[in-house]
């Protein structure tokens, strides 16, 4: 039911309702269908009253009745006299529907099988006795009348006929079936039930009872506020759908291809007519009731087949497609047909390389050209009086006239065709170009776009869609042209960069000087200007940038006096900046150089030519990118080609030093081996260490060979080093394979096998070694192919989410925002400060530090890079920046709160549908990251340095650092979130520095964070220099560390039970390892002050998998080890970290093996146990106020008695659960730990994302508030509501004099925030249809739509980008001294 808008004939809402039998039959319903024939096998032509009637339906052939008494449009609207068929159009057959009259009502079973059950919740009866009642089973009592039994009491036959012969028939109703439910639901007062569900409500405490309580509340307010009636669940009658809805095709061997839905309706009818006999006639009631049952299955087959019992099964024993499916899932109506259309002109072909194109163009094949601009070429062969009919004109156009060449060339010109590669994971895969048209079948592209579009020439095909209205056009050539879209809008980095032969050629032409004429007469020639060199350079023969034998400015010939030049050459040349020193190559580089970029006198590997490109816009402008990378490609294939680089096999050096190498890394295994034999070690730790020793051989190696290849030798350099270091191809690890030795290899389990390929692909692989590799790089292949549909259903969620967030107004005026700083891990800085807050506005004025006159940005501002720069020089921490997060616009998000548009560095406009471009740029490096497996062939790296060296002078300052002295002079570290901080030596005291370091007055010059069990070589307030060891830890431990002397004493390490020793085979010796173990048993070693053990100092926990390092009675030491923690085995990282981590992240999945976090600040103490669980208690030493945390034992605690810890801190092992920091830390800390753990994820994968959009993603999921009070308002206890309209709802009630609700923020993943959403049209297209229908009729929802999806469903213009509400109301002004508007509305 739709509502129109008279302005533009659109409707502008949808509302979906239950429908009534009435309505069926009177509004929907042509007439009743009584027989379940549907064509006759003789003549093809529908039976009368059948499924496929023209009475009912309409003529199946235009303006003909059935008999063909009628024919012709001149008898338009007669019905026949004799067959009874309106003389009309045959499409009234896509329109037309009927109905089933039914025997006895029957169930719909969306509403009693969809949980929860509407039926079930407003009769207040569970779904298995309603089952009973439906199919037949039981009777229901419905007026108990004078007897003692109750209203929904179920009996079965034997009870009722008791109850029959006790009380009499007539002294009470009950039923079974569909009419028993019909006339329950009828009777039902929904108004008193409301009341007393909201009484029951108040005076419950239990949480469960009242969740249960609001969740029936709502299903009965939205039939008493929907002017549904619950009996209308019922049906009397069926609707049948159009017959060309559901078509009968006769196939050749006259076979018939039909609709499953016809089978459905045909048993639907048979069951009913043959019900309606039984019922006249005198059937026993056991055979009229199975009879009832069947008809019921049938409808319910019909409606959802599968939904209830066995699938009714078609030919070739396939289930039935019935309505629901025809809906539901990819091939479904909603997403196959209404979201996703086939687009008419358009085309398809194989795509080569086109370096003679312009950056705007793409080839075309002539007759592709010819086919998708056929519509446009009659027209114009027509008005230039070629030809007088279209069909004169195909026929020219078949014949390939060559007028029609012509014309084509005329048309073609001006008018942009779209180009698209699949899978389009981001929207620079579709792009307009210029067409030229080309000889061959193959569309040539610009080699710059192959990166956009992630295309290469081993057989990807591309479409081809011509925009054939006025506004297509238009927006094709301002928007999708591809000169427009040089840099990618996720990370705003240049996606039109040169990459191989052209990076090649690039660097090969800008590499630093390899020919230096010291000894030579000439020594190093100076020139006057870039013609001078380039007149050099062509006498010399190498370049022929002018034409022979062309004169000097002042006449004479200057190859007689000029002597050949190299273009690697070192020489001088003079420039507006002085006399610099260059080689010719660089010279030819800069003559395609805008001037605004002045010299460019460095060598240029891709990375480079990146920040080059960047530079060029923002002072050049994109006119002058788009030539210079035009002029990029055309340089750079062909210098590539001039310099003649090949690579040989002997291009590949194997180091002088690797069989030595190798000969000790095999004793080193050895030594490990024999160690682990002796049982020094355990397995686990021999296993590691041999592991650590193949990693260092191979980095040795590497460096060996790296060093070797990069050697310049006679002016030469080596092609394959030249290769890799411009970054045309290769890396160091694949070019480690080739020369120095594959290395460790991984499993698929992701275990590294520990003997490693020693072997080279120089030196070629045996047999075994072969086989270890293939391995591993089997799994690579199996894993991309999985994960890449991960990565596409994650996409799909995300742009879901995220769909309807545009940028909907200026400024939101909001004063909140969020802090930023430079992200860190340890002394590195992995993100600088300016990187982050690029393109954003800051809060508030933020002044240089030290100087408060020196502004460096204004509240308000959007900074630029300079500023950027600026502030991160400036040495400041943290700013506070307005973002998606905190923005207050009511739907969508502001332009302020966004910042700039990344894809072109301007500020973003109105209408742009950011929440998309969110989604896309997340989701489109989630397939970069499932394809990145495979790319190493399964080659390991594992990575944790075991040592802390000083770079710098200092002095050394502990900051939250404990640490005990142990007996040979070092310090060990007794806790985790220490650190230590090298700060510049100013000769203050240290307590001095400890404060100022506490208060972030001073930066260290280095700062580390400290592992547990780390041992400090060096006391506090030591001096150290570059070079100073200053720590080091066990790599492959975490060691558990007595902090006070004293005697040792096993406390319920029970062998057998809660400890086992584990006899190592060949050694005979011992080792007692604590296992997992259930019951009463706390593996503990306690530390007594005296031998007869009753003064106890401290308890240690032992968590599972621990090798206790003392024995009972023995005396420890401070700082000694009492047991260590093996590290598991290090793994792979393989990208099932990233994936599955992100898509964990944004559904808010309780991880595995959650982490226990404090819930406040204070000191950590232990206390005993308590069913099987460690008791560790948090502290507040200033309030008094404890928290208990009750945890297992098989979780490894990372905190100690006596430590501090602050909210939200993990006191053991495992990932953080995002609910418990929105609990106890708050909103704003859980948006900054989801935001930075996504982040983690990208950045291991080396893949840029801006922080915006991850935001809008983050703020999408905290979008809801759960009502904890509903006080005054209309809200229900736990209803999940927007904020926004929480907000209202309270604003109303507190104006009114009420009493206002209260709610606490709840995080939703993104598959339930998507289907949480006010639009059910939206909800419904994308996950669960079934289910979101049944609640939108129920509640008589009514879709206003505001969102992208509903408005392509409804075959709206979407309101986004252009089609923006703002951007469709342009009123022009003819002339402004009158002010007289024109309006113009470019509304559908």
């Amino acid at each position: 039911m739709s509502e129109r808008n008279q302005q533009d004939g659109q409707f502008d809402k949808l509302t979906i309702k239950i429908a009534s039998d009435d309505v069926i039959r009177n509004e929907w319903s042509r007439g009743e269908i009584k027989k379940p024939e549907t064509i006759n096998y003789r003549t093809f032509k529908p039976e009368k009253g059948g499924l496929f009637c023209e009475k009912i339906f309409g003529p199946t052939r235009d303006w003909e009745c059935a008999c063909g008494k009628y024919k012709k449009i001149k008898h338009k609207g007669i019905v026949c006299d004799r067959c009874g068929v309106e003389v009309t159009l045959s499409k009234v057959r896509r329109e037309r529907m009927a109905h089933i009259d039914l025997a006895v009502p029957v169930v719909h079973i969306w509403f009693f099988k969809t949980m929860p059950s509407r039926i079930g919740n407003v009769l207040g009866m569970t779904s298995a006795d309603l089952e009973r009642v439906i199919y037949y089973e039981e009777y229901v009592v419905i007026n108990p009348g004078q007897t003692d039994l109750e209203r929904k009491q179920l009996l079965n036959d034997t009870e009722y006929r008791e109850a029959q012969e006790k009380w009499g028939r007539d002294s009470f109703v009950a039923k079974m079936g569909g009419e028993a439910i019909r006339d329950l639901l009828a009777s039902e007062d929904l108004q008193t039930q409301l009341v007393e569900l909201k009484d029951k409500l108040r005076k419950t405490k239990s949480q469960q009872a009242r969740m249960k309580l609001a969740k029936r509340l709502k299903i009965i307010e939205s039939f008493v506020s929907s002017d549904n009636k619950p009996e209308w669940m019922i049906m009397s009658c069926v609707p049948v759908i159009p017959p060309d809805l559901r078509p009968l095709v006769p196939l050749d061997g006259g076979r018939f291809a039909t609709s499953d839905l016809n089978d459905l309706y045909r048993r639907v009818i048979n069951r009913n007519n043959r019900l309606k006999a039984i019922l006249k006639l005198k059937t026993p009631d056991v055979i009229v009731r199975n009879e009832k049952r069947m008809l019921q299955e049938a409808v319910d087959a019909l409606f959802d087949n599968g939904r209830h019992g066995h699938p009714v099964m078609g030919a070739g024993n396939r289930p039935l497609k019935s309505l629901s499916e025809m809906l539901k899932g990819k091939q479904g109506r909603f997403r196959q047909n209404l979201l996703g259309k086939r687009v008419d002109y358009s085309g398809r072909s194989v795509i080569i390389v086109g370096p003679e194109l312009k950056f705007n163009q793409c080839g075309l094949p002539k007759l592709m050209a010819l086919e998708l601009f056929e519509p446009f070429i009659v027209k114009r062969l027509k008005d230039q009086g070629y030809v007088y009919t279209i069909r004169s004109a195909k026929k020219m156009i078949q014949r390939h006239a060559p007028e029609v060449w012509d014309v084509l060339e005329d048309i073609i010109k001006g008018h942009p065709v779209l180009l698209n590669r699949a899978p389009t994971l981001h929207r620079l895969g579709i792009q307009a170009f210029e067409p030229v048209l080309i000889e061959g079948k193959a569309i040539r592209i610009h080699p710059l776009v192959c990166s956009a579009f992630n295309a290469d020439f081993d057989g990807d095909q591309m479409a081809v869609y011509v925009p054939l209205s006025i506004e297509a056009q238009l927006e094709a050539k301002l928007l999708m042209m591809a000169p427009d879209n040089i840099f990618l809008p996720s990370s705003g980095k240049p996606v039109a960069v040169p990459s191989q032969d052209m990076t090649l050629g690039l660097y090969y032409l800008m590499l630093d000087p390899l020919y230096i004429r010291e000894n030579h007469e000439l020594k190093t020639r100076v020139f006057r200007d870039s013609e001078e060199v380039l007149l050099a350079l062509q006498a010399s023969g190498s370049y022929n940038w002018y034409e022979e034998g062309s004169k000097s400015p002042n006449g004479e010939n200057r190859s007689d006096y000029l002597r050949g030049i190299r273009i690697h050459e070192k020489i001088k040349l003079r420039t507006e900046n002085g006399i610099i020193e260059t080689t010719p190559g660089r010279v030819v580089f800069n003559t395609i150089v805008p001037k605004e970029l002045g010299f460019q006198n460095y060598s240029l590997p891709k990375k480079k030519m990146g920040e080059l490109v960047m530079q060029c816009y923002k002072k050049a402008g994109l006119e002058a990118t788009v030539r210079f990378l035009d002029n990029l490609k055309s340089i750079g294939f062909a210098e590539a080609t001039k310099s003649a680089l090949s690579m040989g096999v002997c291009d590949v050096k194997i180091p002088t030093i690797k069989q030595k190498i190798l000969h000790d890394a095999h004793e080193r295994v050895a030594v490990v081996r024999k160690q682990y034999e002796d049982g020094i070690i355990t397995e686990g730790e021999r296993y590691s260490k041999t592991i650590s020793i193949w990693t260092e051989v191979s980095d040795v190696l590497s460096e060996e060979l790296f060093k070797l290849i990069s050697e310049v030798k006679d002016s030469t350099m080596n092609p394959l080093y030249l290769m890799m270091d411009s970054g045309a191809r290769g890396n160091k690890s694949q070019i480690r394979q080739l020369g120095a030795l594959r290395g460790l290899m991984a499993k698929p389990s992701g275990d590294i096998i520990e003997s490693p390929i020693t072997s080279n692909f120089r030196e070629g692989l045996s047999v075994i070694e072969f086989s270890i590799s293939s391995h591993g790089a089997r799994k690579g292949l199996a894993d991309t192919a999985l994960k890449t549909a991960d990565s596409g259903y994650l996409t799909r969620r995300l742009v879901d989410v995220a769909q309807d967030v545009i940028i909907t107004e200026d400024d939101c005026g909001t004063l909140n925002g969020i802090d930023v700083s430079a992200i860190k891990q340890g002394q590195e800085e992995l993100l600088p400060l300016k990187d982050r807050i690029f393109g954003r506005t800051v809060c508030e004025d933020i002044y240089q530090p030290g100087d408060s006159t020196k502004l460096l940005a204004k509240s308000g501002d959007t900074l630029t890079v300079l500023q950027a720069e600026a502030i991160d020089d400036s040495g400041i921490e943290s700013i506070r920046i307005r973002s998606v997060l905190t923005c207050e616009t009511r739907r969508g998000v502001c332009a302020k709160c966004y910042g700039i548009n990344l894809a072109n560095s301007r500020s973003i406009s109105m209408g742009e549908a950011v929440g998309i471009i969110a989604a896309q740029s997340i989701g489109e490096p989630g397939t970069q990251l499932t394809m990145r497996t495979f790319h190493l062939g399964g080659i390991a790296s594992a990575g944790l340095t075991p040592e802390i060296v000083a770079d710098d002078n200092g002095i050394l300052v502990y900051t939250d650092l404990r640490t005990v002295k142990t007996d040979e002079g070092n310090w060990v570290a007794l806790n985790k979130n220490g650190r230590l901080n090298i700060v510049k030596d100013e000769g203050r005291t240290l307590d001095e520095y400890k404060k100022l370091l506490s208060t972030k007055s001073i930066e260290p010059l280095q700062a580390f964070n400290v592992e547990l069990g780390t041992k400090i070589l060096l006391e506090e307030g030591t001096k150290v220099k570059p070079g100073t060891r200053v720590a080091e830890w066990e790599q492959h431990n975490i060691p558990i560390i007595c902090d006070r002397p004293g005697y040792v004493r096993y406390e319920d390490l029970v062998e057998g039970l809660s400890t086992e020793r584990d006899v190592n085979k060949q050694t005979g010796q011992a080792e007692l390892i604590v296992k997992q173990h259930r019951g009463e048993l706390h593996p503990q070693v306690a530390i007594y002050a005296d031998q007869a053990c009753e003064d106890l100092v401290g308890t240690y926990p032992l968590p599972a998998g621990a090798i206790i390092s003392v024995e009972e009675g023995e005396f420890a030491t401070a700082g000694k080890m009492l047991a260590r923690l093996p590290r598991s085995a290090i793994k792979t990282k393989d990208i099932t970290g990233g994936l599955p981590r992100v898509a964990e992240l944004f559904e808010a999945r309780k991880p595995k093996d959650s982490a226990e976090i404090a819930k406040i600040d204070g000191v950590v103490d232990f206390r005993g146990v308590q069913k099987n669980k460690r008791i560790v208690v948090v502290r507040d030493e200033m309030t008094g106020m404890e928290e208990e945390h009750l945890i297992s034992h098989t979780k490894h605690l990372i905190i100690q008695r006596g430590d501090h810890v602050v909210k939200g801190q993990q006191l053991t092992d495992g990932l953080v659960i995002p609910h418990e920091i929105l609990d106890i830390c708050g909103v704003r800390e859980l948006q900054k730990y989801l935001v930075n753990q996504v982040q983690e994820v990208y950045r291991l994968q080396g893949v840029d994302i801006n922080d915006k959009h991850i935001e809008i993603i983050v703020r999408q999921m905290l979008k809801k508030v759960r009502v904890i009070d509903p006080g005054d308002t209309s809200l229900l206890y736990g209803e999940e509501v927007d904020k926004k309209e929480f907000e209202v709802e309270n604003q109303k009630v507190s104006q009114e004099g009420g009493k206002a609700a209260q709610a606490t923020p709840v995080l939703l993943g993104i598959t339930k925030a998507s289907l949480s959403t006010e639009s059910f049209i939206s909800a419904a297209s994308f996950q669960d249809t079934t289910r979101v229908l049944t609640e939108a009729a129920c509640a008589g929802k009514t879709d206003y739509l505001v969102g992208f999806k509903e408005n392509v469903i409804m075959g709206h213009i979407i309101p986004g980008g252009t089609g923006f509400d703002r951007h469709k109301r342009v009123k022009m002004f003819v002339d402004s001294e009158q002010e007289q508007g024109l309006e113009f509305n470019f509304a559908d």
